[in-house]
């Protein structure tokens, strides 16, 4: 993607459809006069009364307890440098997304036009009472070191900042199992830190409470090596100057263990790689390009363990690990403050998850075989489920622990089950989706890529290595389109009906006349048919001249599925063919399905088709919980439709008794557990989270997708064919630039996983 594209992108990204990225919502009723009266005026003045009687009850009455201030002064914003508080903003408010999506936490992003220390102090003093917690950001040091220390001081909440101790703390829990990996000991390595500013400083000091000892640190600045006979040093260099003779960065790295960079890009070289000692540890964190190119570092030394910032590389040592489940336990317990303990105890608990066997959900999204504790695996992935329910408990046990939380938790096993609950965020899954199918991509038709929105769609395929796009439709138009949009990708360009195209044609033509001739095609109809870019584009997948396939787009469902069935085999063991879509909604991901296929699928068919439904939310590392819905329970209806569905689960019972599947059930009982437990215990599906929905038949599962996206603006994707053995996918008519892309991802995954299958 050029720099100018990239940058168009973002501005519209943080300008439309409304600008910013995070809104106020609310959590209570307030569609009648009675609601607004308890919200307001007058039934607002009980909590008010009980807040003035008690302040504890703040946290009973009001958001402060699940509320941090994301709070700058803009005066060391990412790489920017200072920028002012204004031009901040967008950083902070996508911390508060990440806040959000991350660990469920709310957030009012705050930005202070005071450089001045005690002016900044006053100003976050004056208004903490609003939050249960501040995340200090992107202020410059030294002043960040004062402004920090003197909040946590004076103020009874949590209080960091993220820029000194997000980083700390991730990378010394990567120090600590990079240490054991390569058999060293923490109390004699040599380290070399590049860098000296506020990170850097605090990433240090917490090495040294991890074991590190103080005369085995070297700091080198923009000057060199940080030597105690150089003047005007300030007092947190002064804290790591060394008496060595030592200079420069090159003389500081031979026989170092351990090189942590937190300074400019390409400053290591070689040749001072090849100067450390034996099993060298290198963090190069300088962000976007590290000190070092990660396969430069591992084409050098064979013994190398190495982490970037990098979520392209192994070992990304990313704040996102850190900073919302930190916050997350702090809150949960209502923390005073966020000490060394608490601290401590997120560096040993990242540590110890890197050990802990990875979910097959993670393996599946970085496109592993098996994810294990070693030089390539050293600190959790930032998209690890486990996250939100193994970090908090263990921040919220230090705080009890040191006495700074105002809350105990006393049932662990009920707060893990919480912060579960926490983590049912729908865009998890698109993110996840994107990022497996990064790992890799595929060629993929677009065989209407001569609409500008399909156009829109190949392009941030191809710009976010998604996939491999190949453009079907008029040339000259599609590049027309490209040079309208700024799509510069050199991407394969076919028309079917041109000269170009004859020799595919023909080959195509004989192939699809092959297969039926027999089906009341000759020859010159097979011919002719190649020319329509769904015969040309399913032809392509089929011949193993793309992978996967995307259509649908400008025309009806029905007309765009025909050529489809006629050209692509149905997978093994498959008499029919069934749709699925994944709604992600804010409960989680809900498999609905069969949303456009089968009118009014048989006993066996529906059978069939949850067992479909059910792998393909295998294929995103679920255990799939499947209820078949209906409008009775458990036999209180003998109509023929609840008795089809009756027959449909008890075939699945008594020829796979593994699958967790019950019915026939109402939508209430099955998404709602405590129903479900009260009213039916027997249930097959209690205790589970229900997440694959079967419908009795077509009518109620295409009204139920289609009211889901529109009334709960659950995100769409699909529908999803199964059961053919090729990655073919068909949009629903007008599909949104967004719906396409995950569509893409998804065919993408679609195709990695046949691959699999066709390879074992």
């Amino acid at each position: 993607m050029s720099d100018s594209r990239k940058r168009h992108e973002a501005l519209i990204y943080h300008a439309k459809p409304k600008p910013g990225k995070i809104a106020v919502v609310p959590t209570k009723k307030y569609a009648t006069q009675h609601d607004l009266a308890l919200a307001y005026s007058p039934g607002v003045a009980e909590p008010c009364l009980e807040i003035a009687k008690d302040n504890n009850n703040v946290y009973k009455y009001t958001s402060k307890g699940n509320l941090v201030a994301v709070i700058s002064n803009g005066t060391a914003v990412l790489g920017l440098g200072d920028i002012g508080p204004d031009a901040s903003k967008p950083v902070m408010e996508g911390k508060g997304l990440l806040f959000k999506i991350f660990a469920d936490i709310d957030v009012f992003d705050i930005e202070v036009d005071a450089t001045d220390v005690d002016k900044f102090i006053e100003t976050v003093k004056a208004i903490a009472p609003t939050f249960g917690g501040i995340n200090l950001e992107d202020i410059k040091a030294p002043e960040a070191f004062e402004i920090e220390n003197r909040l946590k001081e004076e103020l009874d909440i949590p209080v960091m900042h993220d820029d000194q101790h997000g980083t700390a703390i991730i990378s010394a829990a990567a120090l600590k199992n990079a240490i054991d990996i390569s058999e060293k000991d923490i109390t004699k390595v040599k380290i070399v830190v590049s860098g000296a500013g506020a990170a850097a400083i605090s990433c240090t000091r917490l090495y040294l409470k991890l074991g590190v000892k103080r005369e085995n640190v070297v700091m080198c600045d923009s000057k060199g090596v940080i030597r105690k006979d150089r003047g005007n040093l300030s007092s947190q260099k002064a804290e790591f100057a060394t008496d060595r003779d030592l200079d420069t960065l090159e003389s500081a790295m031979k026989n170092a263990d351990v090189f942590i960079g937190l300074s400019m890009p390409g400053l290591v070289t070689p040749a001072m790689l090849l100067s450390m000692a034996k099993n060298p540890i290198v963090f190069a964190m300088a962000n976007p390009v590290p000190e070092i190119d990660y396969d430069l570092a591992i084409a050098t030394r064979e013994d190398i363990i190495m982490a970037t910032g990098r979520s392209d590389n192994p070992n990304q040592v990313n704040n996102v690990l850190g900073f919302p489940f930190i916050f997350r336990g702090a809150l949960d317990v209502r923390a005073t403050k966020i000490n060394e303990e608490m601290k401590m105890a997120a560096v040993h608990a990242l540590a110890d998850l890197a050990k802990k066997s990875v979910p097959e959900q993670v393996n599946i999204v970085y496109d592993e075989v098996s994810l294990t504790y070693g030089k390539e695996y050293i600190i959790p992935k930032p998209f690890d489920p486990r996250l939100i329910y193994e970090i908090p408990p263990a921040i919220a046990k230090a705080a009890m622990d040191s006495g700074v939380a105002l809350e105990p938790i006393e049932d662990w096993n009920q707060y893990r089950e919480e912060l579960m609950e926490r983590s049912g965020s729908g865009s998890k899954e698109v993110r996840l989706l994107h990022n497996r199918a990064k790992s890799n991509p595929k060629k993929i038709v677009f065989a209407e890529a001569d609409q500008l929105d399909v156009l829109k769609a190949a392009q941030r395929v191809y710009e976010e290595k998604i996939g491999l796009p190949i453009l079907l439709g008029r040339k000259e138009l599609i590049l027309d389109l490209k040079e309208e949009i700024g799509f510069t990708g050199d991407v394969p360009i076919l028309d079917p009906k041109t000269d170009e195209e004859n020799e595919r044609r023909e080959r195509f033509g004989e192939v699809y006349w092959q297969k039926r001739q027999r089906k009341g095609r000759t020859f010159s109809e097979a011919k002719k048919l190649m020319r329509e870019r769904n015969y040309f584009a399913a032809m392509m997948v089929n011949e193993g001249e793309a992978d996967a396939l995307i259509t649908g787009y400008s025309r009806p469902y029905r007309s765009v599925i025909k050529p489809i069935l006629e050209l692509v085999e149905k997978d093994k063991g498959v008499s029919k063919i069934a749709a699925c879509n994944l709604m992600l909604t804010k409960q989680g991901p809900l498999f609905l399905a069969d949303t456009t296929i089968n009118e009014n699928p048989s006993a066996k068919e529906l059978a069939k088709i949850a067992q479909m439904t059910g792998n393909f939310a295998s294929m995103f590392g679920m255990k799939p919980n499947i209820a078949m819905l209906s409008f009775s329970n458990f036999g209180s209806s003998k109509s023929e439709t609840s008795k089809k569905i009756r027959e449909a689960v008890s075939f699945i019972h008594r020829h796979f008794p593994d699958v967790v599947i019950d019915g026939e059930i109402q939508a209430d009982f099955a998404l709602n557990p405590e129903l479900l437990a009260k009213e039916f215990p027997f249930s097959k599906l209690n205790g589970k989270k229900v997440n694959v929905l079967i419908f009795p038949n077509l009518e109620s599962a295409n009204i139920t997708y289609k009211l889901l996206k529109q009334v709960n603006q659950a995100e769409s994707i699909g529908p999803v064919i199964l059961g053919l053995d090729k990655p073919v996918h068909i949009l629903q008519l007008g599909a949104s630039v967004d719906e396409m892309v995950n569509m893409a991802a998804l065919a993408v995954v679609d195709a990695q996983q046949k691959e699999k299958r066709g390879n074992n």
